[in-house]
């Protein structure tokens, strides 16, 4: 376990280092989030433990299921905030092609001890090693940012006492829209633009960001979408250009 800024801090190494290493072999390593159609994509599932005194305070022994009432609010906040948080863990055009049901990526706004469709998921291990894992990041996002967005929808889940529908049990990529009503279940942003959207909604992903770089930021990722929605793609070409 470390801290939020060291985690930041290793992971931006990290990537650092496997770049150099693989140039020096004439390569290039990628963390582009869905480089090849067809196979899962780049996750960067994050794993939360709120310590208090070296105690794990996401664990009570006395809870059927083991989580604390402070990890249930602290779910719930990462469910509230999770359409707008994905414009910050997941900021590429091409990030929102790995978020696709049957790809062991979430697409719901929902938590569950087994389902990999589900946003949120508690893995089994309780005591100590209890945690929260978020599992919509990918590796292209800044660390800084998605893990100060991430921790603040968490603690506001805390502070404004929200709680978390039900875990699900089912599959949630088989589930149809009346099922995902009934358990309180949405899906994520389909595209950048939904996403930049919603965050520009968000006081808190604001707020955690500040003026400056927010304004900035989403400069830069609508700059981003236009450009991509100008372009003629090869998919376009291929399944049009012979019919029409």
């Amino acid at each position: 376990m470390t801290s939020g800024l060291t985690a930041a801090d290793n992971l931006s190494t990290f990537k650092w280092v496997v770049r150099k290493l693989a140039r020096e072999k004439g390569l290039h390593a990628t963390f582009m989030p869905k480089p090849v159609f067809g196979i899962n994509g780049s996750g960067l599932h994050m794993h939360q433990t709120f310590l208090a005194k070296e105690k794990n305070i996401f664990s009570d022994p006395s809870a059927a299921d083991g989580l604390s009432l402070t990890a249930r609010q602290y779910i719930a906040g990462l469910l509230h905030h999770a359409s707008g948080l994905s414009a910050i863990t997941n900021p590429l055009v091409n990030s929102y092609k790995r978020l696709v049901p049957g790809h062991e990526a979430p697409t719901a706004v929902a938590w569950s001890e087994t389902e990999s469709g589900a946003l949120v998921r508690i893995p089994l291990s309780r005591g100590n090693e209890t945690c929260c894992e978020i599992r919509m990041p990918d590796p292209s996002c800044n660390p800084y940012l998605a893990l100060a967005v991430i921790l603040n929808a968490g603690l506001d889940g805390i502070r404004n006492n929200m709680l978390p529908p039900p875990p699900v049990t089912k599959n949630v990529y088989t589930m149809s829209i009346r099922e995902k009503r009934h358990h309180r279940i949405s899906d994520l942003p389909t595209n950048l633009i939904e996403a930049i959207q919603q965050a520009q909604k968000s006081k808190l992903i604001q707020n955690t960001l500040g003026k400056q770089i927010s304004k900035i930021y989403f400069q830069a990722k609508q700059q981003e979408w236009d450009r991509y929605t100008r372009q003629v793609h090869p998919w376009e070409r291929e399944t049009y250009l012979n019919i029409y």
